[in-house]
């Protein structure tokens, strides 16, 4: 009888290893990837709880781990332009499941309607965060930063019109680390809006799509000037995973594989792993 018991759990510990992990980004285009061949990446390495088949940010975080050799299961419950409050409203039923880690990507400019305000948003993180941790004491649920869409800086009719690129970006951060403050159950945020606006500053991107991209410069957005170019969401995951796991994104190196998957060149993934882990050290 010894034996077995013995037996069972060497089974049980190889099936289920005690570094296992799952991590679950609830979100919209931005996580998933539009307007960019990362929304079609590797969607089997993934578990999409709405069957629509999307690799998106997940994927790319997936295939850091495995590079990594960290075992993490990782799926994604995504719906375009939504914000937080949809997910909880409709998505209940897909999202209430122990997890250890929950990314939570609310809408771009945090209210569609009252652009910048954060309160609709900070409730319902809050509610997420509750309905997570009824399954789990212990997870983590942490707020994505997003970036600067210049589609709302140098056209007119936006609160953002007119100012510099960052500005966007540094006020969506602001006000998810003030929801990060006061709403029980955030653990924090990923600036992952710091690290686009880094990589601009230091003239590794292009500030402004509107005139064209600047030669030896990288576009972070796609075509509409709005979501992100596979280089965008490359240095968003690379954010998100050097936060979550603590590792040193650049030893994944310039022949990381999902930059070589995605067409990003050696130089370009390697100068984008360098972003992201300065923009995590400065903001710790």
């Amino acid at each position: 009888m010894l034996r077995l018991l013995l037996t069972l759990t060497a089974v049980s510990l190889a099936a289920a290893p005690a570094s296992a992990r799952d991590i679950l980004f609830i979100g919209n285009s931005f996580t998933f990837g539009a307007g960019s061949p990362v929304e079609r990446y590797r969607p089997d390495s993934v578990t999409d709880l709405n069957d629509d088949g999307i690799g998106g940010v997940p994927a790319l975080f997936r295939a850091f781990a495995e590079q990594a050799g960290l075992d993490w299961s990782v799926s994604l419950e995504t719906s375009p332009g939504k914000d937080l409050a949809y997910h909880y409203a409709n998505r209940r039923g897909a999202i209430d499941r122990r997890w250890d880690v929950v990314i939570l990507q609310g809408y771009s400019t945090l209210d569609a309607r009252r652009p910048g305000d954060a309160t609709r948003h900070g409730e319902a993180a809050g509610k997420l965060a509750a309905l997570v941790h009824a399954r789990n004491r212990q997870a983590q649920v942490t707020l994505v930063e997003t970036w600067s869409r210049a589609d709302l800086t140098y056209r007119p009719g936006s609160r953002w019109s007119g100012k510099p690129i960052a500005a966007m970006a540094n006020d969506l951060a602001a006000a998810n680390r003030q929801v990060a403050r006061t709403v029980p159950g955030i653990a924090g945020t990923i600036p992952v809006g710091s690290a686009w606006n880094d990589a601009i500053a230091t003239g590794l991107a292009d500030a402004n799509p509107y005139d064209g991209i600047d030669p030896g410069r990288i576009g972070l957005w796609a075509d509409d000037h709005y979501h992100g170019s596979t280089a965008g969401y490359y240095l968003e995951a690379l954010t998100i995973f050097g936060r979550v796991t603590g590792f040193d994104v650049r030893r994944l190196g310039p022949d990381e594989r999902a930059a070589r998957d995605l067409g990003l060149t050696p130089a370009i993934a390697k100068a984008l792993q360098r972003v992201a882990w300065r923009t995590l050290r400065r903001n710790r």
